[in-house]
């Protein structure tokens, strides 16, 4: 089944009954360029990180825009197989339908076999509205918390809410940016 576009994808949710607010904007790949669409939309702007193990094993991991996670220990909390590296392109748009820097909590909608396992970090769920990208990143979309769960499980996803493991801070003398560059909020 070919992936879904950003109008497939409101009209599902609408589907379900849930109300989004989206606005438009250029592509955004940093939280620099994303300002605009941060003052624009209040709630928690995220970001969403595509990793594997060695046997295979999918991860969508949700998380607030400016949180450094830690991915030498997440594989422990998730149970994979081994620690975790990034999807390749080919593989995001593959399972998830989506390119680099689209990659987004509705994605999962994509995955009709079930492939990927979805970790939302316990802290943005402390926002009572989630945006995410609505499968490319020339929108965001806000979407109260409890109904991004409730979107997660129709797509046959049960989300894992969980304490993401954060990165400590960079070692003294050493450009905290050239430890990891963080996406662009309401995706990638």
């Amino acid at each position: 089944m070919p992936a879904l576009t950003p109008d497939d994808l409101f009209a599902r949710l609408a589907e379900l009954g849930i109300e989004t607010t989206t606005v438009e904007h250029p592509p955004v790949f940093t939280v620099a360029e994303s300002q605009a669409v941060i003052e624009a939309l209040p709630g928690g702007h995220t970001k969403n990180l595509f990793l594997k193990d060695k046997k295979g094993n999918l991860f969508l991991v949700v998380v607030g825009q400016d949180v450094p996670v830690d991915l030498k220990s997440l594989h422990g909390p998730l149970g994979a197989a081994s620690r975790l590296s990034f999807g390749s392109a080919e593989l995001l748009d593959e399972v998830l339908g989506v390119k680099p820097g689209s990659v987004t909590a509705f994605a999962p909608v994509n995955d009709g076999a079930g492939r990927v396992r979805v970790i939302v970090d316990a802290e943005l769920m402390d926002h009572a509205q989630i945006n995410c990208h609505p499968l490319v990143n020339t929108a965001t979309t806000a979407i109260a918390r409890d109904d991004l769960i409730r979107f997660l499980r129709a797509t046959g996803h049960e989300p894992l809410i969980l304490a993401v493991p954060r990165r400590t801070e960079a070692p003294v003398g050493v450009d905290a940016a050239a430890v990891g560059a963080d996406a662009a909020p309401g995706g990638a």
